[in-house]
């Protein structure tokens, strides 16, 4: 007797969020999600919840969870590669976590369960986040808990921090504080992740500067812990996560593709020795014929351009399977 696969954290978060989003009229979701999107994407900093109530909090869930989910299960992947290996976080602490993306995105990367705290100041948001979360076995006991992100917060310990999404949305003297915060909080390691744009590229830029000066050691995306080699002003460092595109997602944006691609710039820094890759691909992969063009940030703290051809045998065949933001070079056995 064939025994079908349990579903994955990604397939159960998409049929949660699915029957939250149902019984909603899909006027009134399209035209909360556009409502918020422009708040959002304003320069203000925020000091008081955007998502009012259910309506708000589950029609921008099912809009952007995907994508911060997606965003945030790779920058958590390539911490999980980075670290020794058999590693996994003791706990989790989600600061303005909102929903519990974050929280979600652990739990594909590392199985069984563990102490888990989503901290957020929009009760609708949390109270959503939990009646979500029920859908998950490995996160039944999380808390959900009410408080204000911003000056000063008061963290408990735990093994990973994760800040998503939440820098924008502060002052940068808030913006320092939680980062502080966050360091101090972490035991084990911090992710941080932000909008793929020159902007969420600085703040990350930032707070990987703050946690350098804590005592952290970067573990992705950088392959060290040196000074950024990209020249302020000319470029930013980020990178792209697939996303399956919904309907409410076609309805907003309109178009027919069944999926779009999430920007986002990201640091993961650990208070152990990360074993980071020798380089990163940090743009899409230029495959022409008979070679592939890979921009790398390499360990020797410089950009560069390497060709690989098909003389190259089966490093240019990794090269063609080779993914933005992937480690490079790949592993032997990916080689073969």
């Amino acid at each position: 007797m064939n025994l079908a696969a349990p579903a994955s954290p990604a397939e159960i978060l998409s049929g949660a969020l699915a029957r939250a989003l149902d019984g909603l009229a899909p006027t009134q979701a399209s035209q909360a999600v556009t409502r918020l999107i422009e708040n959002y994407r304003g320069s203000t900093p925020t000091d008081a919840p955007i998502l009012r109530d259910r309506a708000d909090v589950t029609a921008y869930a099912a809009y952007r969870m995907p994508a911060t989910f997606e965003a945030v299960r790779s920058a958590l992947a390539a911490l999980a590669d980075a670290a020794p290996e058999g590693w996994a976080p003791a706990g989790q602490l989600d600061v303005g976590g909102g929903t519990g993306a974050a929280v979600w995105a652990a739990a594909a990367t590392w199985e069984g369960e563990r102490a888990v705290t989503v901290l957020d100041w929009a009760e609708p948001a949390l109270a959503l986040g939990r009646e979500l979360a029920r859908s998950a076995p490995q996160l039944r006991a999380t808390r959900w808990q009410r408080a204000r992100i911003g000056a000063s917060p008061e963290l408990d310990a735990a093994g990973l921090v994760t800040v998503s999404y939440v820098l924008k949305e502060l002052t940068q003297a808030d913006r320092r504080s939680v980062v502080d915060a966050a360091a101090a909080a972490a035991t084990e390691a911090v992710v941080i992740v932000e909008p793929g744009t020159p902007d969420g590229y600085t703040r990350v830029l930032e707070a990987r500067d703050q946690l350098l000066a804590a005592g952290f050691r970067i573990a992705a995306p950088c392959p060290h812990s040196a000074a950024c080699p990209i020249e302020p002003g000319t470029d930013w460092c980020h990178f792209s996560a697939r996303v399956s595109r919904t309907s409410l997602h076609r309805q907003v944006k309109g178009g027919s593709l069944a999926y779009e691609d999430e920007k986002f710039s990201y640091v993961a820094a650990t208070r152990f020795e990360p074993r980071p890759p020798r380089d990163r691909i940090v743009r899409r992969p230029q495959i022409r014929k008979g070679q592939v063009l890979l921009d790398l940030c390499g360990a020797e703290e410089q950009l560069r351009r390497q060709t690989v051809t098909k003389r190259h045998g089966a490093l240019y065949r990794a090269a063609r399977d080779a993914d933005w933001g992937d480690a490079w070079p790949p592993p032997p056995a990916s080689q073969e």
